[in-house]
């Protein structure tokens, strides 16, 4: 017959498991910070090195693979609301990025880069898209699936959301 364990010995394996669990929590915490920091100095050096924002570069990067992008397409590729994607391209034409062209039906706007937005994509420190949509890019589909679900849970968890940071750019958060 097994040994029972004393109560002294239960609560010693609790603490010892609490406190397992905190310094993985202190990890995690730790690793966030990784990517926090890693992403604003990302974003520091396109605006040292362009004259724009991240949000700004990735914008005229998409123009620049696809001219003639419409604005609804840019929101769709940066994951934004399509009102911060007009807000972003009406900067960008204000300050000699891009242009804007209609063609026949006066509705469909394309967007194309000046001479000025190509010099910038020439200089511009890569990933054009930023250092954090890179790297989920390139993550294998069972880990950014893990990745999604256990983030999913943790956004859960959390007593204060900002669900409305979802379709901004990191830039702007």
């Amino acid at each position: 017959m097994p040994k029972r364990k004393t109560t002294a010995e239960l609560v010693e394996k609790t603490d010892a498991a609490q406190g397992a669990h905190e310094e993985q929590a202190r990890y995690a915490l730790r690793q966030f910070r990784i990517v926090f920091s890693s992403v604003k100095k990302h974003f520091q050096d396109i605006e040292s090195k362009c004259g724009v924002s991240g949000a700004q570069l990735w914008a005229i990067s998409e123009m620049a693979d696809s001219p003639g992008l419409r604005v609804s397409e840019l929101a769709q590729a940066m994951s934004i609301h399509q009102s911060t994607a007009s807000n972003l391209v009406g900067e960008l034409e204000r300050n000699g990025f891009i242009r804007k062209e209609r063609g026949t039906d006066q509705r469909v706007v394309r967007l194309y880069l000046t001479e000025q937005g190509s010099e910038v994509v020439a200089r511009a420190p890569k990933p054009m898209i930023g250092v954090l949509p890179d790297a989920l890019q390139r993550l294998p589909e069972n880990i950014l699936g893990s990745l999604s679900g256990n983030m999913d849970v943790l956004i859960a968890t959390m007593q204060l959301k900002d669900e409305a940071a979802a379709t901004k750019p990191l830039s702007d958060i």
